[in-house]
């Protein structure tokens, strides 16, 4: 068999299942891009920008769980798309980055788009190669794909010389598709001894992270919580692991999560900790989260157990496997005592979402939004106070449905991420829930969603401010205000016109709740504008670095 490196690229992608790779072309990476075009089937999607492109694949890789592609050229390319990646790693997410580089003999002489694309990116990928052989690319590339998808997700980037591209090479066959490897099983010892413990407790807790996801482990979870009277505190990545609504669900713990979540994270006696790294924005001060109780931790990572934490007991571990064998270890019990608990506290300290029969209020629009939405739409969001918001008031109904940018908490991400997610799943709706200020950080991809005609609408909170850089000014820092208001009034929607994508100003709507359900409801790409106040604050809030038992409230 006789092939170049571009074409060898290509068809073992193909063969790893890819049909949609987003990506932008330049000098560097033109030969595989000639390989594209005489290999039409797998279909490329033009970002406009590199960045734009990396959290598209986010996006499909987020919805479908599986590894996806994104190609860049090098240099300004490639570091462009180091934003994505770096994302994608402390999201755990399987993330393959395919990027040009100089031909080998001129690498290391600062020829023209040239950067050590293999050295900057070490520290934000789970692993990566620097080709120095066409031949290589026969255990590469599945090889990429092994790393990307076994154990903890992560990103994985792969850097091509332009002469490796244009090598030609024969070979006897083509290599199996890299498949993850078989996810390790818990200690069994580890796993009776986290049984007998949560058959000892009288206040457990489950404090789930993105490896519910990651793993496949939301069925699992639900029954191990309702068969032991379990309730449920998931992290902001972890929303939609469990339905809204569910009594055991107590919404999402941390900086800006429910008063009574986290007091009765302060309540009770055993954390069990799954899939779950105890990030700063969950736990508040780490020395003060859950002072009372013992902790068993469960972590495909074996890094990640006692990192932040000290646990009784550590089983690294896939989650659902661990969660599936802990089940029939453990009794049936009702714990009416702590659910009554729980139902005081829930009382006493209720979730309060301002205005929210108001469709032009910041939290009304969610609201009304997810009224008007199947409970399989698709949910972006970028970073700030709607996000916050989003997560708090959003009724979550099914997995892999709720797409945010958590562990580097990146502005920009929500637009492509929609796009993404739109290009994996085209029959469903997606809805990008954004501010200002991160809309700005990637707005040139309305041309793309402009093309390729997805069905995502843009629900934008419009205060003319970084807002949640705004209200930590305001609380934090004497209301001394620097760069953080935009003087300048921009017309999004006259923008989205621009760009032939129809929209809806809901302060110029006779009936904004009719407007807003007809835009959702619309086919194609639309954005719904929302007027909001930048002095609105989303409360409650734990201040930076403090406790999570001492939340601020609007009433303070």
């Amino acid at each position: 068999m006789k092939t170049t490196g571009a074409d060898l690229i290509i068809t073992l992608l193909k063969r790893q299942g890819i049909e949609t790779i987003v990506g932008i072309p330049g000098g560097t990476n033109l030969p595989l891009y000639d390989a594209l075009a005489h290999n039409p089937c797998i279909r490329h999607v033009l970002a406009r920008h590199e960045q734009g492109a990396g959290f598209m694949a986010q996006g499909m890789a987020r919805v479908t769980g599986k590894p996806q592609v994104c190609f860049a050229t090098s240099g300004p390319g490639a570091t462009n798309v180091l934003t994505a990646i770096a994302d994608a790693k402390l999201d755990s997410i399987p993330l393959i980055c395919i990027t040009g580089q100089v031909p080998t003999g001129l690498i290391g002489t600062d020829a023209f788009q040239e950067i050590d694309t293999y050295g900057l990116s070490i520290p934000i990928t789970k692993h990566n190669y620097l080709v120095r052989d066409a031949r290589e690319l026969l255990h590469i590339i599945p090889g990429a794909f092994r790393i990307a998808c076994s154990g903890r997700p992560g990103p994985v980037l792969i850097d091509v010389p332009k002469d490796v591209q244009t090598a030609e090479i024969e070979f006897e066959s083509l290599p199996d598709p890299g498949g993850p490897d078989p996810a390790p099983g818990p200690d069994p010892g580890r796993l009776c001894a986290a049984a007998d413990m949560i058959r000892a407790a009288h206040r457990p807790i489950l404090y789930i992270g993105g490896g519910i996801l990651a793993g496949g482990a939301a069925d699992d979870l639900i029954r191990l919580a309702e068969k032991s009277s379990i309730p449920i505190a998931p992290t902001l990545l972890a929303l939609d692991a469990v339905p809204a609504g569910h009594p055991l669900h107590l919404g999402m713990l941390g900086m800006h999560g429910a008063r009574f979540t986290n007091h009765a994270l302060e309540a009770c006696d055993l954390l069990i900790a799954v899939g779950a790294r105890f990030d700063d924005r969950a736990t508040g001060r780490a020395a003060t989260f859950c002072p009372n109780a013992d902790i068993i931790h469960i972590d495909i990572d074996q890094s990640e157990i006692e990192k932040i934490k000290p646990a009784s007991i550590g089983i690294a571990s896939d989650a659902g496997e661990a969660l599936r064998a802990l089940l029939p270890l453990i009794e049936p019990d009702s714990r009416r005592e702590w659910m009554a608990e729980v139902r005081r506290l829930r009382a006493e300290f209720p979730m309060e979402l301002d205005a929210v029969e108001d469709v032009t209020s910041a939290y009304g629009i969610i609201r009304h939004a997810a009224g008007c939405l199947p409970p399989d739409a698709i949910i972006t969001t970028d970073v700030g106070q709607h996000q916050m918001r989003v997560a708090q008031a959003f009724p979550f109904q099914t997995p892999r449905t709720w797409l945010t940018s958590g562990g580097l908490g990146t502005m920009g991400f929500g637009l492509p991420a929609a796009i993404g997610a739109a290009l994996a799943a085209p029959a469903r709706t997606v809805v990008c829930f954004t501010g200002d200020g991160s809309f700005l950080m990637n707005i040139q991809e309305l041309a793309t969603l402009a093309e390729e005609g997805c069905n995502v609408k843009i629900i934008l909170s419009d205060n003319r401010s970084l807002g949640l850089v705004h209200q930590q000014q305001d609380l934090f820092y004497g209301s001394r205000f620097i760069a953080v208001n935009y003087p300048k009034s921009v017309d999004f929607a006259g923008i989205a016109g621009c760009f032939g994508i129809p929209s809806t100003r809901l302060a110029e709507s006779e009936n904004p709740a009719e407007a807003l359900a007809h835009a959702l409801c619309a086919p194609g790409p639309h954005l719904i504008h929302l007027l909001a106040d930048v002095y609105d604050k989303v409360f409650p809030m734990v201040a930076p670095g403090g406790a999570n038992s001492r939340m601020i409230t609007r009433a303070q």
